[in-house]
């Protein structure tokens, strides 16, 4: 494995917003003055819908001058109605002492990405005229554009949301969707699907949920959806018989779905959340940058397999593989992307489907495979050269096989596809001419609806049913609650299964094996002995921390939200330099956070000044966070050292004052205890420490 040293930032190359000899008198304090101008420590952020050109009114310019910087010399520079400026666009803008200083601080501004042109229908809904659901929807695409540093918006073609199941978005979804219920114009504006749910509504004796009203909350839920106008598909598959869309922007928060799309076809989508894709599907638009992009799909890492790869679960344990490879070091700004050779082709569906989806456990928004893909662009040098050798695909069957009893064994993650079907049945037809068959149902097959259509029609569905198999469309293994008094280990032939069944919600150990084993194991109890695998220690290893404790005076400058007005927010501070997850790790109804070896576990968010870099985990996290806030356990405020996908949406759409993007790291800087006061005033936001906690 060959490394190199990780990439540094391209200096602050701009002569002009460098230079101090372009700073005159405009009662912006010194701190202020401080944080902008230096942007490139800062995250960029839109301002209000107010046109440009209204700037010109708030400067230094006599009234003569301010007159000739209208509506008709803004189009003579190529600027729309529109347009809007960041914060840091406005401050340069508001010193201009002439005409002809503010249009090179305006082109320079343009050029740095500093200035936006809205679309017209944004615009529009920005100001309500289209209800008061896509004006929150249009709000949050602002928001993220800021936080994004998009240069312009665009229009997609397809959106996929997810947060369906019960388990995962909790009583912060249902609230939220029955929030937007009230609206008749709050439908979405492009084709949009949606993800699984928790349970086949058809069969939840046979699953045996153990979970109060899960069926009721299931359906509000997907009701709710239906009634924004989101085709229920429940499927996590949707470039597998779900959309007839191949090319073009999409907006897509299923993470496997995202890397086969990028890989394999012309529909280019960001790693979106949630919340994210639907407010681009009640939009229509989203923010132009990352993989739609094209000199951001470019290749990072080069892997070299030189092994045989027969089965799909061969390519399930290599995606997987790759990124556990990462090293701190590599420079990944849009996450692994991989330009895998030595693969064999013509290659399966199924083959290709195991292997994005397996990369994508490790946030793989797209790779490239020699005869499978199309051919990547060139690049000088990778972050990281792996070869994956015989010995590799060994070592990792060895580590994943079943050392003790297995209570079920699960096939169809994501959703089978109607090859993974018949190969099932092809491999339990084996075990039927034998007179054999499965007891208790210890086989459970998911698939799309879609799908389940196909294999009832040509009699694979009658098939695994008579021989034991429960066949299940419309959910997942990792969205579905499983009942803990009856199952405790599983058995899967997909990494993605694995790595989420280990930790999160279900925290279940799960062994993977090829179909042809599961299927053994599923016919035959007795096949593995001795006592079932434990989760127990798992993940009790304290997460690495950097944190100190601080004294002195500190006052740090950033960010804020370009939908939120000024606010002013004092209270304690609770710090973490570690990322939390909000699914599975931080208590739905309490707020407390239960991570073992997290510094913060077992401490509740409650009230707090929440001070952490960034969320982490599952992008139907944000739920977690909003039921906390609907109840009254979430934070006052909410400060993130790096600009959070996870977190951001949810402070956007319920107004928690929000900031990103500070001169310092707030994660150091300020201790657990701290008295603090933030402020946001014009998008710029100051957070001064009032006194110290002691240190401990």
């Amino acid at each position: 494995m060959k490394m190199k040293p990780a990439r540094t930032a391209p200096p602050n190359a701009s002569p002009w917003l460098s230079s101090p000899a372009m700073w005159k008198p405009s009662g912006i304090t010194t701190r202020r003055a401080e944080a902008i101008r230096t942007p490139a420590a800062m995250p960029v952020n839109l301002c209000s819908s107010a046109p440009l050109f209204a700037i010109a009114r708030c400067n230094g310019m006599t009234p003569a001058m301010r007159d000739t910087v209208n509506v008709r010399t803004a189009r003579s520079q190529g600027v729309g109605k529109m347009a809007t400026a960041t914060p840091l666009a406005r401050a340069y803008l508001k010193l201009a002492t002439n005409p002809e200083m503010f249009w090179v601080a305006f082109k320079e501004c343009r050029a740095r990405g500093l200035i936006v042109d809205i679309p017209t229908e944004l615009h529009a809904m920005l100001d309500g005229e289209h209800g008061e659901t896509k004006q929150k929807a249009a709000r949050l695409v602002v928001d993220l554009a800021a936080a994004a540093g998009a240069q312009e918006f665009t229009r997609c073609e397809h959106a996929h949301v997810s947060g369906v199941s019960v388990i995962t978005g909790g009583h912060g979804l249902r609230r939220f969707l029955s929030d937007l219920s009230d609206d008749p114009q709050g439908v979405v504006a492009i084709p949009t699907t949606l993800n699984s749910a928790g349970c086949d509504r058809e069969k939840m004796e046979e699953m045996g949920i153990d979970y109060p009203d899960f069926l009721k909350y299931q359906f509000e839920i997907v009701q709710a959806y239906s009634e924004l106008g989101i085709e229920a598909t429940l499927s996590c598959t949707p470039y597998d018989r779900g959309i007839e869309i191949t090319e073009g922007i999409g907006s897509w928060a299923e993470s496997n779905a995202v890397c086969f799309s990028n890989s394999y076809t012309s529909l280019i989508t960001n790693r979106e959340s949630g919340l994210s894709a639907l407010a681009t599907a009640l939009t229509g638009w989203a923010p132009l940058w990352g993989l739609h992009m094209a000199q951001n799909r470019v290749p990072n890492i080069r892997v070299r397999v030189e092994c045989a790869m027969d089965d799909a679960t061969d390519w399930s344990i290599l995606g997987d593989w790759i990124g556990k490879q990462i090293r701190p070091e590599w420079s990944l700004p849009w996450g692994m992307m991989p330009y895998i050779t030595g693969l064999p082709t013509p290659a399966s569906f199924e083959m290709r489907k195991a292997l994005t989806s397996a990369a994508a456990n490790y946030g793989c928004p797209m790779l490239w495979a020699g005869g499978l893909t199309a051919d990547p662009p060139k690049v000088e040098s990778y972050e990281g050269e792996l070869v994956f050798a015989e010995e590799d695909l060994a070592a990792r069957y060895a580590d994943l096989a079943p050392t003790g009893v297995v209570d079920l064994v699960v096939i169809g993650c994501p959703q089978a596809s109607v090859g993974e079907g018949r190969a099932t049945a092809a491999a339990v037809r084996g075990w039927m001419e034998l007179g054999k068959r499965i007891p208790e149902r210890r086989l459970w097959l998911f698939t799309s609806a879609t799908n389940h259509e196909i294999l009832e029609a040509d009699g694979t569905v009658d098939l695994l049913e008579e021989a034991g198999v429960l066949v299940l469309k419309d959910t997942c293994p990792e969205v579905t609650p499983y009942n803990r008094d009856r199952y405790n280990h599983i058995l899967t032939n997909s990494l993605k299964a694995e790595h989420y069944l280990t930790s999160g919600l279900n925290r279940m150990p799960t062994s993977v094996a090829p179909i042809e084993e599961c299927v053994a194991n599923a016919f035959d109890p007795k096949r593995i002995s001795g006592p079932r695998p434990v989760m127990e220690g798992k993940g009790a290893k304290p997460l690495a921390s950097n944190k100190t404790h601080r004294g002195g005076e500190t006052s740090l400058a950033g960010q804020g939200l370009p939908s939120q007005s000024n606010w002013s927010v004092r209270g304690k501070a609770l710090v973490t330099d570690v990322p939390i997850t909000y699914l599975g790790y931080v208590n739905s109804d309490s707020g407390v956070i239960e991570e073992p070896g997290h510094p913060l576990d077992g401490v509740a968010i409650e009230d707090t000044i929440l001070v952490y870099p960034k969320g982490s985990g599952s992008t139907v996290a944000p739920f977690v966070l909003m039921g906390l806030i609907y109840t009254g356990k979430g934070p006052r405020a909410i400060i993130n050292r790096d600009v959070c996908p996870l977190t951001l949406p949810a402070a956007s759409l319920l107004g928690v004052p929000y900031a990103h993007g500070f001169d310092a790291d707030p994660t150091l800087e300020i201790n657990s205890g701290d008295e603090v006061e933030i402020s946001l005033d014009d998008g710029i936001v100051t957070l001064d420490v009032l006194s110290r906690t002691s240190e401990a």
